[in-house]
């Protein structure tokens, strides 16, 4: 058979007359009435069906069952204050995700935090797309930085934070080393190495539809090592690769990144949300995206077809 089920703040107001021996001292301490106090008591011990207070000249005075009540009841007040902190301390950090430290998103993260000092925020790193839906739903995370492909659940929302052009990397022993611009069409019949393509991502999907409107071919090819070796393999001037204008790929002497132009390819990325998650510091953070966010000339960029309403780009080349 179930016992009563407590009133947490009944529980409290206990505690507070067991400590201050007087109602009304109790009902101070607790910002409510001296007849709120008493209310509270009548129904915690009509709950659990039992008396324990009696009164005196002296004050409110525990009976023998007030006080073997007294360590259990400060015991929940306890534990009740310890989950309001965890939870507070939680939700005072803005958790971001974004799939990379050294990409685009993290700009946004940084100038946020200097635009409003007082900011907490976590930065977290996943694997895009394929985990926001379940991230943002189970509350891990507030936001995710990802490029916003297909049809998202209703309970999600999808606002435009960046276009990235695109660059050619290559080796300063390349043949198109010497190139001031490349003209994206001349990818035709061209091998990009990407060993960073992880099928089923919305990256991955990106270059799947540039190399198809551009005539180039996607090697995948690994393994990744990360962005060190990654640089130093396309330093050994045999592997032409691509990097966003604003990622900052480690430093290499040897590296050289050729603007694509006539179209310029941009990747797309947007800030993804929970519609539920009302919270004032992400819907500042949201609004500080929005703000920051410079729609590209379509006559001169080139995004996939899926990409153009959500950035509000005409239909173009592609």
């Amino acid at each position: 058979m179930e016992g009563p089920e407590l009133d947490l703040g009944a529980v409290r107001a206990f505690v507070a007359i067991a400590d201050e021996r007087f109602f009304a001292e109790a009902a101070a301490g607790l910002g409510i009435s001296q007849q709120a106090v008493s209310k509270r008591i009548a129904k915690l011990e009509s709950d659990l069906g039992l008396t324990l207070f009696y009164r005196t000249r002296g004050g409110a005075d525990l009976t023998q069952d007030g006080a073997a009540f007294l360590t259990h009841a400060r015991a929940l007040v306890g534990l009740a204050d310890q989950a309001v902190e965890l939870a507070g301390r939680r939700h005072r950090a803005l958790r971001v995700d974004v799939l990379d430290t050294r990409v685009a998103s993290i700009e946004l993260v940084r100038s946020f935090h200097r635009a409003r000092g007082e900011a907490d925020i976590d930065v977290v790193t996943s694997n895009g797309l394929r985990s926001a839906r379940e991230s943002l739903g189970k509350g891990h995370v507030d936001a995710v930085f990802a490029r916003a492909t297909g049809p998202l659940p209703d309970s999600l929302e999808a606002v435009p934070a960046y276009l990235e052009p695109l660059s050619l990397l290559v080796g300063r022993t390349h043949p198109l080393a010497g190139r001031r611009q490349f003209a994206t069409a001349d990818l035709a019949g061209m091998t990009v190495w990407m060993p960073g393509n992880e099928e089923g991502s919305e990256w991955a999907g990106f270059y799947a539809e540039m190399a198809a409107a551009f005539g180039f071919t996607v090697d995948t090819s690994g393994p990744d090592f990360g962005w060190e070796h990654f640089v130093e393999t396309v330093a050994e001037g045999e592997r032409v690769s691509f990097a966003g204008e604003r990622t900052r790929i480690p430093r290499h002497p040897d590296t050289i990144q050729i603007p694509l132009v006539n179209p310029s390819p941009a990747y797309p990325c947007s800030l993804i949300v929970h519609r539920q998650n009302r919270r004032a510091i992400l819907r500042a953070f949201v609004e500080h995206v929005r703000e920051g966010f410079h729609t590209f000339a379509p006559d001169r960029h080139w995004l996939p077809a899926g990409d153009r309403e959500l950035f509000a780009l005409p239909v173009g080349r592609g």
